[in-house]
């Protein structure tokens, strides 16, 4: 089991792609703590993915980012892969992105993301660790309508090569970059459509792999950069956009 003994923490791991993540990371051997902000709901996820434990943490505010990464470790018994996964997805158009749309999508977003890592690092340094952020296409090109998501999204793939550069050599620091996912989530946007099911059809007719990508389809690309095959990889921003981002 390729991630045997290794110590996880997955924010945001209650339910969409971050649980499918702390699912495929237990069952790869690896032990997880799964957390999120609804109590009920990290008790079923902790429950379905046999996990070493859980916390329940709103990574809004900075001492319960700390918070959750020192009874993280404590119940791991040290940690070897932190994954910055929980965050929030905002659509609203620019005259309709008010300060509290703004502050939220960046608390959720970057913020939790750096005060998050910055716990872990003693504890991944110790380790030789490995911390992942979950990006996105909208950090890599502009989109209408989710202006603060691709403001933070940006920040997100910025933080991440600076933490590479700023934690070389002992910590490796990477971010996944998916585009819309085939999940709760990504209905959000084909939801807001008159007909969502032609605006479903129309981005599969305009992705160049001709589908939408799954949960497992992002989770592979995580469990990659976690592991040893990625060994000389940090400082990556790795597309998982079906060429969305490559060009027209």
């Amino acid at each position: 089991m390729e991630f045997k003994d290794q110590r996880v923490l997955i924010t945001g791991s209650s339910r969409g792609i971050g649980l499918a993540m702390a699912t495929r990371f237990a069952a790869a051997g690896a032990s997880v703590v799964v957390t999120g902000r609804n109590q009920a709901r990290v008790l079923a996820a902790a429950d379905e993915v046999s996990a070493q434990g859980y916390v329940v943490a709103d990574l809004s505010a900075v001492d319960e980012c700390e918070r959750l990464v020192h009874e993280s470790v404590a119940l791991l018994g040290g940690l070897d892969l932190l994954i910055n996964n929980a965050g929030v997805f905002s659509i609203a158009a620019v005259e309709d992105t008010d300060e509290t749309i703004w502050d939220e999508t960046m608390n959720a977003n970057v913020k939790a993301a750096f005060f998050t890592s910055r716990a872990a690092v003693p504890a991944l340094r110790q380790a030789g660790g490995v911390i992942l952020n979950h990006g996105s296409i909208a950090g890599l090109i502009g989109l209408a309508n989710v202006a603060a998501y691709c403001a933070s999204k940006g920040a997100i793939v910025h933080l991440t090569r600076a933490l590479a550069m700023e934690l070389a050599p002992d910590i490796r620091v990477n971010c996944v970059c998916p585009t819309t996912v085939d999940n709760d989530m990504g209905w959000r946007g084909f939801n807001r459509a008159d007909d969502p099911e032609a605006a479903y059809e129309a981005f599969v007719a305009n992705s160049k792999l001709k589908r939408m990508p799954t949960n497992d389809d992002v989770v592979d690309a995580f469990m990659f950069l976690a592991s040893a095959r990625a060994s000389f990889m940090t400082g990556v921003a790795l597309p998982v956009d079906g060429g969305k981002s490559a060009g027209v």
